[in-house]
């Protein structure tokens, strides 16, 4: 297989195809999560001082897709700004479990439909990927990574969604994009957190340790 030193342009039928053979790779699961974790939550972490408490259940979609010239990219969101901890920050587009849902790809794709648009029934779902456990809002996160060959525009759920944020694969898989920030959060003050810097939006915290898993299993097969 070819091997891609410098991504700048993937078709995305290519990229489909090769990304498909990620399903049976092992998943690199915490040691890829730390890269993009703030170091006071790896000492928790690794010191047990963070035990769940039984946390509820969410699920979300990293949804890959064709741009108009038939480049790769990756869906996000921008949350709306309401009183909670994960206001206005950037997010895969997913949500908690409810009570019709069969299990959690359910609720990935229904949360996903219901917040961008994208049909269910058109999503491939390619695998799972390692659970992220999320203290501030004791919430257990399950990301599953599809292949969407839209033909329309997202159109964003207006009361959850703020904006849709598309990007790039080659910006996506670029160690450039990743840089340190001093962030103030609403459980934390002047922190310095790990974060991509994605299409003009800074992606940190459990978004961020998601990609980052991703990205290890896309460096074996892109």
């Amino acid at each position: 297989m070819l091997k891609i030193t410098k991504i700048e342009f993937v078709h995305f039928d290519d990229f489909s195809n090769r990304v498909s053979k990620i399903e049976n790779l092992e998943l690199p699961g915490s040691a890829s999560h730390y890269k993009m974790a703030p170091m006071y939550r790896i000492k928790e972490l690794e010191s047990g001082k963070i035990v769940k408490k039984n946390p509820r259940q969410a699920a979300v979609m990293a949804l890959f897709y064709p741009s108009m010239d038939y480049q790769t990219n990756l869906l996000l969101i921008l949350r709306n700004t309401y009183k909670g901890i994960h206001s206005n920050q950037i997010a895969l587009p997913g949500g908690k479990v409810e009570n019709l849902d069969l299990n959690l790809l359910d609720t990935a794709l229904r949360e996903t439909q219901e917040e961008v648009g994208a049909i269910r029934e058109q999503i491939t779902v390619i695998r799972s990927m390692s659970e992220v456990y999320i203290p501030p809002s004791n919430i257990e996160v399950t990301p599953y990574l599809g292949l969407y060959k839209k033909e329309k525009p997202f159109l964003r759920q207006a009361d959850e969604v703020a904006a849709i944020v598309e990007v790039p694969l080659y910006d996506f898989m670029d160690d450039k994009k990743i840089f340190h920030q001093i962030l103030n959060t609403s459980y934390a003050q002047n922190v310095e957190v790990p974060a991509f810097k994605l299409n003009g939006y800074t992606v940190w915290g459990a978004t961020a340790m998601m990609l980052s898993e991703i990205k290890e299993l896309f460096k074996q097969v892109l």
